[in-house]
């Protein structure tokens, strides 16, 4: 190749923010990074996505325990990305749950994806020794589903496809907060390489119609209030709309990939090249939109030796 992925040179560590943004509700953050959330119930803790391996979801750990000392009882896994799920194992959970749809992507492509990860996001891997293997649910909906922690309620639910198929959200009714998942980010770039664009507008949607006070999205800072919450909605959708419009262009018109890269640069970058990871998620998120322009609805699966004909598919 003629140069490495962007994220295989991103080996800054990252501040880690630890926010509360509803009453025993927190958002683990990091300057981009995958975000964790924390819901604190009456008598137990459950956790909103796991990060890359235990030795980063220790760190979340040593957060939680400097706000409760309860058990963490659940890990909810927003869909199925690596970097995501591999460190669920740190938090001995007696339920992890994830959509009927994202179990079905783990047994078809959970292993790929995760050497596709691990090769480029060398940094977020470190310590990948200790990861025991793919992260299965005990638990999977289609849906719907309910959690009580006590008295407190956390409802899990499918709302559309966006930055995957299986993609779901956690509601805390009484906070009246979301854990979004990567369906929302916040100043961060949307990673669209496993996405569906034509859909992810009317998912997004179908959030607002919540009106919730604060939203933790996948990467990015907290979201409180209702001026940051619809920003945070109102950059995500331009972005994706942003992404694909310009590839789809060139697409439809008979267009090289490198043709369509270009294009969506020339639209993309005036906009968003200050977003984090955006290096990073772009040729994915041009390959994704090539796709879906030419009617391909399920994403092809990303191997570690895709990536690699690709980037070198647009280094002409």
């Amino acid at each position: 190749m003629a140069k490495a992925f962007a994220s295989q040179g991103d080996m800054e560590e990252k501040q880690i923010s630890f926010t509360e943004v509803g009453d025993g509700l927190w958002a683990f953050t990091a300057q981009g990074d995958p975000n964790t959330g924390v819901i604190i119930g009456d008598d137990s803790v459950m956790v909103i996505d796991a990060q890359a391996t235990p030795r980063l979801a220790n760190k979340v750990i040593e957060q939680v325990r400097g706000v409760t000392d309860k058990p963490i009882t659940h890990v909810v896994l927003s869909h199925y990305h690596a970097v995501r799920v591999l460190g669920a194992s740190a938090y001995n959970a007696q339920q992890v749950i994830m959509s009927e749809k994202a179990r079905a992507m783990v047994v078809e492509r959970g292993q790929e994806d995760w050497d596709s990860e691990f090769e480029r996001f060398p940094r977020l891997f470190q310590g990948h020794e200790s990861i025991p293997g793919l992260t299965w649910p005990t638990t999977t909906f289609n849906q719907r589903m309910t959690v009580y922690l006590g008295n407190r309620r956390v409802d899990l639910m499918h709302l559309g496809r966006a930055h995957t198929a299986g993609d779901i959200v956690a509601y805390v009714p009484d906070a009246n907060v979301m854990f979004t998942g990567d369906i929302v980010e916040y100043k961060s770039a949307c990673y669209c390489g496993d996405g569906h664009f034509h859909d992810w507008p009317g998912t997004l949607a179908a959030i607002r119609g919540w009106n919730v006070d604060a939203i933790m999205p996948g990467r990015g800072g907290a979201l409180v209030g209702e001026k940051m919450v619809n920003e945070a909605l109102d950059l995500t959708e331009d972005f994706v709309r942003s992404t694909y419009s310009p590839v789809a262009r060139v697409a439809l018109g008979g267009g090289s990939l490198k043709e369509a890269w270009d294009a969506c640069r020339a639209a993309c970058d005036p906009k968003f090249a200050d977003y984090a990871i955006y290096e990073h998620c772009l040729p994915f998120n041009v390959a994704r939109a090539y796709d879906e322009a030419r009617d391909v609805d399920t994403p092809r699966i990303w191997t570690a030796e895709r990536d690699k004909q690709m980037w070198e598919a647009l280094q002409g």
